[in-house]
């Protein structure tokens, strides 16, 4: 009888934790569903810092390659990390961050960065395009890879006003990337309210590989279809075409329209994650 009162009393204890188990479990958010995240931080001048969210694949420890995340506008994330996974942001809906479960597996691990600590609530299109810019997310790299010696290859991803980053960076510093990916470019730089820093961009200037990935039916003005075609031929860089996509809603510009995948995220970002391993666009169309 003693022994069955011990089983009954252990078998309560686990009853009563079980609860608490399932409510940690049903508290990761859907974008971080599958995902091992640890927030970095690195100190920049001035006491300032440069803050990112580093995701692997649960279950994965050597990726080889990272997906640097440069999110669209105003590109201030701000993000919140607890047990293990982000759960918390002011960009969360963004397409890059939401999505984002769909670009990490087993090789390839992704970095969100965020605006340096002392931008407000607005990261200009002046700092984006900057030298600082790219020393700041190049810091936060270098801390990322310290911490992962597997990883090899760096891989610039942008969205929106993000591209401005995604772009300039590898001028500045041609050496420390393995290619990069525009995602909903600005393309039409002197559009009412767009960014003038890519008004004639030339993209030849960077030596390493680019490519576009751009809705169809994009309805933001600064980032028009029409225009990422003729960059794209200009400069004779890879254009993956998305078409499609479901429940679309907000302003023009923002994340949940064509402008960011909406109903198209895992296609696109599995493409994404090809572009990344194999340094080539197979998939030119994504339908």
């Amino acid at each position: 009888m003693k022994k069955f009162s011990r089983y009954l009393k252990q078998f309560v204890s686990i009853a009563a934790l079980a609860p608490f188990t399932l409510s940690i479990a049903q508290n990761v958010p859907g974008h971080a569903q599958g995902l091992s995240e640890e927030l970095i931080s690195v100190d920049l001048s001035d006491n300032k810092k440069q803050v990112g969210v580093y995701s692997i694949k649960k279950g994965s420890s050597n990726p080889t390659k990272l997906a640097v995340l440069l999110p669209g506008s105003p590109s201030v994330v701000r993000p919140v990390v607890e047990n293990g996974v982000m759960t918390g942001s002011k960009l969360t809906g963004n397409f890059l961050i939401r999505a984002r479960r769909f670009l990490v597996d087993e090789s390839v691990a992704s970095l969100i960065v965020d605006c340096q600590s002392e931008s407000g609530d607005y990261c200009t299109s002046y700092y984006q395009a900057s030298k600082q810019r790219q020393e700041d997310v190049d810091k936060l790299i270098a801390e990322v890879k310290k911490r992962t010696p597997s990883i090899t290859e760096v891989w610039l991803v942008g969205t929106s006003m993000g591209t401005i980053s995604s772009s300039f960076m590898p001028l500045h510093n041609p050496a420390g990337y393995a290619g990069a990916v525009h995602t909903a470019a600005i393309t039409d730089a002197y559009a009412k309210g767009s960014y003038r820093e890519l008004g004639g961009f030339d993209y030849k200037r960077s030596s390493i590989p680019q490519f576009f990935v751009h809705h169809n039916s994009d309805p933001c003005p600064l980032t028009t279809y029409t225009s990422a075609k003729s960059i794209a031929e200009k400069y004779n860089l890879p254009l993956v075409t998305v078409s499609g996509g479901a429940g679309f809603q907000g302003p023009a510009c923002e994340a949940l329209t064509e402008h960011g995948f909406r109903g198209k995220e895992k296609e696109v970002m599995n493409a994404l994650t090809a572009i990344i391993k194999t340094g080539k666009a197979a998939q030119m169309e994504i339908n």
